[in-house]
């Protein structure tokens, strides 16, 4: 989104990856880490040990829920159940949590209450698993993206899904690349290989300046079991 500005917009379309998680969690412990391998970010899976979720529908519908505050509100709290789950194991399948967790990406946590609580959510969450299962109902992979007249499925590299963007009309703002921390001040909390992409550092260079800043007390290294998360001090 850095590269493109106002170009790109991002329509969030849940696709409800599972409506009750039965065990064995290993394979999903193994997954992760294996995607955490691949990716470069980190995660603790020992969610799937010490208190599994239960379903990923209760999520789904409160990033529907935070949807009504807005576009920049919704990538906020998604952001936030991503990290929540995946990195400080926190088990977000019920309204209480759920809310806590819209608090702390900033959004109203009283309206986030009604929202997540009424019938048009739901019927906002079930449009979407429609929407999500059209696209390929025999190819069913999460996450998909859907640029113009292109779909790709499955976790894709950042490279790919610029081509798409540029095949479907989207043109670079050629903006300069901020630096780490301005990065950070505007984005949140990000993980070193996020910074890299997004500040265009090769990654001695991006950790390098991390932890400079680190030890000048401007940012702060947030441990996740895989790997770092970095914030803003």
């Amino acid at each position: 989104m850095r590269e493109f500005g106002d170009e790109v917009s991002i329509t969030y379309v849940m696709g409800g990856l599972a409506r009750e998680i039965e065990p064995p969690h290993e394979p999903r412990i193994l997954e992760w880490l294996e995607l955490s391998d691949r990716s470069g970010m980190p995660v603790d899976p020992r969610l799937w040990s010490e208190g599994p979720i239960r379903s990923t529908y209760p999520a789904c519908m409160a990033v529907k829920a935070a949807v009504e505050q807005g576009p920049a509100a919704a990538g906020r709290y998604l952001r936030a159940l991503r990290e929540g789950l995946m990195c400080f194991r926190r088990k977000l399948d019920a309204p209480e949590a759920l809310v806590e967790e819209a608090r702390r990406a900033g959004l109203d946590a009283a309206r986030f209450r009604v929202d997540l609580a009424s019938n048009a959510i739901v019927e906002a969450f079930g449009a979407d698993l429609e929407k999500a299962r059209a696209l390929d109902p025999h190819r069913y992979v999460l996450p998909s993206f859907e640029l113009g007249s292109e779909v790709l499925f499955g976790a894709q590299s950042y490279e790919r899904l610029r081509e798409a963007a540029l095949a479907a009309g989207a043109q670079p703002s050629n903006e300069r690349a901020p630096d780490a921390l301005s990065a950070l001040g505007h984005l949140g909390r990000m993980a070193s290989v996020e910074v890299e992409a997004v500040c265009d550092l090769p990654g001695p260079r991006a950790n390098a300046e991390l932890w400079r800043l680190a030890t000048e007390w401007r940012v702060k290294p947030v441990r996740v079991l895989t790997g770092m998360l970095w914030e803003p001090a």
